[in-house]
Order: C-alpha cells, then structure tokens, then sequence
C-alpha cells in the first residue's frame, strides 16, 4: 500500500464533515492538484467525543460514496502507541507511530556502541547532495543522537512490527511522528535517525520531525520563516539522499503536524517540494472544529447562543482545556474577550474573531486557540451539539470547504492563486 504524491489529514471531532472536506479534495482535483484525503482522529480526541475508531472509517466510506469519489483515501490511527494502538487496527490503514515520548530515553551502551560503530563512514565532513554546507559528524555527535533517538526508533519498531502482525505488511501505510517535542531535530539528527528506522525495517513513506519555531494550534506559524525554509529545505535534501542510502521508500516525504492555518510558510513548503518534485503529507484537524463553530455562530438563534456559552465555559476552564495542550497553543490571557462582552456579539462579530483571516479588525487568535481546545465542551452537550450540526449542515459544510479549499489548499499548492 502506497500513499499519493500530496496528501492531508482532514481530522473531524465530531464525524460530520466528511462530505465537506472531501468536496474540497475534488475541487483540488479540478484544478489540476491530486491530493489523498487521510481521515484522521486520535485516541485522546475519540476519549473526549465517545467515539471509536470504527466511526472515523464509517465516515470516511460514507463520504467518499455520497460523492462518487473513486480516488485513494484513507483512515488515520493517529499518535498511537502501543497501549492504545490495538483499537485501531480493524477501522484503520494508515498509523501514526507516536514516538515523542521516548526521545531522550536511555538506551544500553552496547546498543549506543553498535549504533556509532555502523556509523563511521559518515564521521568527518558529510555532504548531503543539493546541501551547499558540509556537517560536520564527529564520534561525540553520534553518541549525542543514539541517545536521544535509539530508545524511541526502537519503540517505532515494536509499534510497527505489532501492527503488521495484525495487518500484515502491505495493509497500511506506517508514519513516524517526533513532532510533540521542545526541541527541534536538525538536518543531520533527521539523516541518523532515518538510518535508525531503515535498521528497523519500518518501511516509513512520512515522516514527521519537530521543526524550528512555534506550530500552534488553529493559528499561523510562529517563528523566523526563513530560518523554517532552511530547514524545510535540507530535511527534503536528506530524505532524497537517505532514501538513497537506506533502501527506504522512494515515497518517503515530510509530514507537518499541527499544519493547519501555518498560512505564513505555506509558500516556502509550496515553492521547495515544486523545486524538488517532492510530496507532502499536512495534518489539518483542528481547523474543521472551528468551522464548525463558525458554521453554528452564523445561523444564529439557539446555534448562536451554544457557540458562545462553550466559549464562556472554555473560559472559566482554561487550566483544564488547555492542560494536555500546553507545548502547541500560546494564549495571552489579557486579549481574550469576557464571557459579558461575547454575550453582545452578533452572529458575524462571532464568526469573525474566530475565522483565521490574516489583518481581519476582528481576528484574535487567542479567542480562536481557546475554542481550538474547547471540543470537549462541545462533547459535553451530546445531542444537543450534533443536532444543532444536522439541523445547519448545508451552512456549516460551506463553512468547512471554504477554509479547506479557500484558505488551505489554494496556498498550499498554488491554485487560481
């Protein structure tokens, strides 16, 4: 099994914007850009919705007949491990091995001692291919990543072989996701641990790094973007020259997470991988659950009156909402409007702080990251939410194509640009 060129994680809280997303894959298609729809949704998202991973796939087949859809697409078990990896095996065909956890954990110094020893040929000055600087690849530098990095390759590893015992091999595509760190990995961190996961035999076809700056949820790309470029950049370079010097799938392409709304790097991803001729995997979740609640906002009436009472709520439960969200929003508290202030605003003052249009007067980002985090609110009211979904779909499914297609897909592939 063998992913597209180009594709995105479209993740739905709540499984009904399936139709909607899938929509503005089709359109992508009009206009000339094939792009693989991968349905995705974690463990810690189906625990706060009560879903299962068995609903992501209905969704997902159901779309994709409503819309006569004839092109690849897939279901996403989405940063598993192995203490939750086995409830996703029936419903899904593409796996997110988590391994973030497990950087920094000790290997022994017989594996540490085995890893540099296979190493050697790369000590001195590396030259990776299209790079214009030279690293330099010390003994110390090798002992430094095994490290860091021969612990968590190896739970990859064990992920791996579990899943494609259940599977079996050729049944699912497999990504390696370091991304929920503080620090990012470097060029040359990225080309050992890539010969990590060849030694593996993880046939990985994305792989997703920690890159420089800030990657917050549901808001733009916080950082130096040059400096991002860079690194984009020389991570393309190297998995072209590993892939090579692996024996990985020539597929192999980077994958970025928490890539909705990073509206400011769109370019530079667009402008290296048309250089290179190289594919790209983007995580988009978060984004359709604003949508949502955009959607609901402009209908007005009872819909209006819910989007506001789970921002008053997200409000009064900050700590506990933003808790397992820590290393990916950055809220200033001093910007975010009272719950008496939200309670004056019309359905367009709502829909318009929320929606992530750049130098908008009403744009706040700090409001939009809140509710970004806010879903289990939305989960708390059952029925009362998902109804409200039904009763407004056309309005909200609007919503939800739009940004995907308007706002994302336009940027991050040039079209009608």
């Amino acid at each position: 099994m063998k992913i597209g060129k180009y594709s995105l994680g479209i993740g739905d809280r709540f499984g009904h914007q399936g139709e909607a997303q899938l929509r503005a894959i089709i359109k992508a298609a009009a206009a000339g850009v094939d792009i693989v729809p991968v349905w995705n949704k974690s463990n810690r998202e189906h625990s706060y919705i009560h879903s299962k991973p068995t609903d992501t796939r209905i969704e997902a087949d159901a779309a994709v007949k409503a819309l006569s859809y004839s092109g690849d697409y897939y279901v996403d078990a989405d940063h598993i491990n192995l203490s939750n990896v086995s409830g996703f095996i029936a419903a899904s065909d593409f796996f997110t091995l988590d391994v973030a956890s497990k950087i920094g954990t000790a290997s022994d110094d017989e594996q540490i001692a085995a890893f540099v020893a296979s190493s050697r040929k790369y000590s001195g000055i590396l030259n990776i291919p299209g790079i214009p600087h030279p690293f330099e690849v010390s003994e110390l530098l090798l002992v430094s990543i095994a490290g860091k990095f021969l612990a968590a390759i190896a739970e990859a590893g064990h992920i791996y072989n579990f899943i494609k015992g259940q599977k079996g091999a050729d049944n699912f595509v497999t990504e390696v996701s370091m991304d929920e760190v503080e620090t990012p990995q470097t060029p040359v961190e990225l080309f050992f641990i890539l010969k990590m996961i060849a030694e593996q035999g993880i046939p990985v076809q994305t792989i997703a790094p920690k890159f420089t700056g800030r990657f917050n949820k549901g808001v733009d790309y916080v950082g130096d973007v040059a400096q991002f470029s860079r690194e984009f950049e020389e991570d393309v370079l190297v998995i072209d020259y590993a892939v090579k010097e692996f024996g990985l799938p020539e597929i192999l392409k980077l994958s970025v997470h928490s890539g909705s709304d990073k509206f400011s790097i769109y370019p530079a991803i667009a402008s290296i991988i048309n250089k290179y001729d190289k594919g790209i995997h983007v995580k988009t979740a978060g984004t359709t659950w604003l949508e949502e609640v955009i959607g609901l906002a402009l209908a007005g009436g009872e819909a209006l009156a819910l989007a506001k009472q789970i921002y008053k709520s997200a409000l009064d439960r900050q700590e506990e909402l933003c808790a397992p969200y820590a290393d990916v929003i950055d809220i200033k508290q001093d910007e975010l409007p009272s719950a008496t202030e939200v309670d004056q605003w019309s359905s367009e003052k709502f829909a318009n702080t929320l929606r992530h249009i750049p130098g908008h007067a009403d744009y706040n980002p700090n409001f939009r990251q809140l509710i970004h985090v806010g879903y289990k609110i939305a989960a708390e009211q059952g029925v009362k939410y998902t109804d409200l979904l039904t009763e407004h779909h056309l309005l909200v499914g609007s919503c939800v194509e739009e940004n995907l297609y308007e706002r994302h897909l336009k940027r991050l592939f040039g079209l009608n640009l």
